[in-house]
């Protein structure tokens, strides 16, 4: 009787340790699922990246203030002036072109 009872006490740690394990590791996906949902960020339009950046410094210029070339120009410039990284500047001049 007392084997009896310690086989069972045996099989339901090894069932309690099993189902925990199973169930910690189920729940690590689940939240490694959560995080890249998280990660996932909303990608700004060039308006969006030239109002925020832009006007930290000073007032925005107009995008039909000037032509193609100068913000061309101005966009080399200010990516260096605002530590703005290639897509971002990219995004913004996109903006300002569309203008013309």
């Amino acid at each position: 009787m007392k084997n009896l009872q310690t086989i069972l006490i045996g099989l339901l740690a090894l069932f309690t340790f099993i189902l925990t394990f199973t169930a910690c590791s189920a729940t690590k996906n689940k939240y490694v699922n959560i995080d890249d949902k998280v990660e996932l960020k909303i990608e700004k339009s060039g308006a969006q990246y030239w109002g925020e950046t832009c006007n930290r410094c000073h007032l925005a210029p107009s995008p039909a203030d000037y032509n193609d070339t100068d913000w061309e120009t101005i966009s080399l410039h200010m990516r260096v002036r605002a530590n703005l990284t290639e897509k971002e500047i990219k995004k913004i001049e996109t903006f300002l072109k569309s203008a013309n």
